[in-house]
């Protein structure tokens, strides 16, 4: 079985192929079944990039003369740009941040376990992942391995591999009425076989279908994914159903958008960030000093010092890219009445008094500008009092580097479900927001 991502996109049942933006639409579905770990949907990024016309830049050299445009990867992060030659160094900068991580299963340094004659993967629940939502489902393995050379290999099967079984209800009748209960380390003990569990079995197994020698394998970042590709649904197409829309559609609106931007007299940034559901507070997370020390290197690059860096980001403006909560009709009373989002309803700027958004009346209202000088509708949303929202890399990227920032995102239903769902209409109208964006 090959272990490259995918290059097609999976078969959808898109009503209308030949509409406009069906292209489009097809290469988010491309994007979102290529990319079943953050590794991977960097990898897919970059080739996006690539043949954009940017260059790869290595984080460890000289930067003394750059492209034009051009970007640096990380493991599950990458960071990319376009700034003109001639740009003065205080030019502002105009940044879009997303993530490339979803909450799943992540393979435990030792995987082999199993009992009562079933061999079974040790997992790790990352994220604030729906547990139940990895119940029945059909598994690929997917991530990176890292070999004796210091290489590192990626690694894609997407074939039924695991599966975590949920107990039938005649062993456990009072689930429908109490509801299902379970413990993730007990519980979510995926099988992938029969048998007496063996250390280094899995790894001996996963390197010959993937086609690298076990004994050169140090170390790896595998977690599981479910198979199902991404698809239209509902009688007119309307909506898209995909695993890792959060935040895998931000992360390709942000790319697909720079890369069809033309360049302005501004330093245009997108960084995808790993490690968002986790806190970000890692070496490739918001947290780190990724965007600082590319904002530094770009001013300097200039001819820049301390004083233009200060000017540059007091007139920048940062857009936080993540999905928001679209209004559940099964569960009205957790929504806030007058800010209930919808699908295919534009961009929703995302408000919190509390600062878990970074969003204020002047990020809003710039962002609202560039929705409608694209002519692309727009919503908000504002969490019940009595029910606290999420966080997004927006805040911490505020205060970080003292850019004004605001959070916005696609309306969507079931985030951090192993499958969730948005309106098929909205990543073109945040790509469309986004390029007027880009235009400073």
């Amino acid at each position: 079985m090959p272990d490259d991502p995918p290059t097609t996109a999976p078969s959808t049942t898109d009503p209308s192929p030949t509409a406009p933006g069906a292209a489009a639409f097809d290469a988010l579905l491309a994007f979102l079944h290529a990319s079943p770990s953050p590794y991977h949907a960097v990898a897919n990024a970059a080739a996006h990039l690539d043949a954009a016309g940017f260059t790869a830049v290595d984080a460890a050299a000289s930067w003394a003369t750059l492209p034009e445009a051009a970007y640096v990867a990380r493991g599950g992060s990458l960071l990319a740009w376009r700034r003109p030659r001639g740009l003065v160094a205080h030019a502002p900068f105009r940044v879009i941040g997303a993530h490339t991580d979803s909450p799943n299963l992540r393979l435990k340094p030792r995987p082999d376990t199993g009992s009562a004659g079933w061999r079974q993967l040790a997992v790790e629940v990352y994220g604030g992942a729906l547990a139940n939502s990895w119940l029945d489902r059909d598994l690929g393995v997917s991530g990176r391995v890292v070999l004796a050379d210091g290489s590192v290999r990626l690694v894609n099967l997407s074939t039924p591999v695991a599966r975590v079984p949920q107990l039938a209800i005649h062993l456990d009748r009072e689930v429908g009425d109490r509801g299902l209960l379970l413990d993730k380390q007990v519980h979510l003990t995926p099988i992938w076989g029969v048998g007496n569990a063996t250390e280094g079995e899995f790894v001996s197994w996963l390197a010959a279908t993937a086609g690298f020698d076990a004994r050169s394998a140090r170390a790896w970042d595998l977690m599981l994914h479910d198979l199902t590709p991404p698809a239209r649904l509902g009688g007119a197409g309307e909506l898209l159903t995909s695993a890792r829309l959060d935040n895998l559609c931000s992360t390709w609106c942000a790319i697909e958008s720079l890369a069809a931007a033309p360049a302005a007299d501004i330093a245009q940034v997108v960084c995808l960030f790993d490690h968002e559901e986790v806190g970000s507070a890692t070496s490739t997370g918001a947290g780190g000093p990724a965007l600082e020390q590319l904002v530094d290197r770009l001013v300097h690059g200039s001819g820049g010092g301390p004083d233009e860096r200060a000017r540059a980001l007091a007139a920048s403006f940062c857009v936080s890219a993540d999905m928001a909560h679209a209004v559940h009709p099964n569960y009205l009373e957790r929504h806030e009445p007058g800010h209930r989002p919808l699908p295919n309803r534009g961009p929703v700027v995302k408000v919190n008094a509390n600062q878990r958004y970074a969003t204020d009346a002047v990020t809003a209202a710039m962002f609202v500008g560039c929705c409608e000088r694209a002519g692309v509708p727009h919503q908000v949303f504002v969490s019940r009092n009595n029910l606290p929202c999420g966080s997004t890399i927006g805040p911490i990227t505020a205060t970080r580097l003292g850019i004004a920032t605001v959070d916005v995102g696609c309306a969507q239903l079931s985030m951090h479900s192993a499958r969730e769902l948005c309106g098929a209409d909205d990543p073109a109208l945040l790509v469309r927001a986004f390029g007027q964006f880009w235009a400073g």
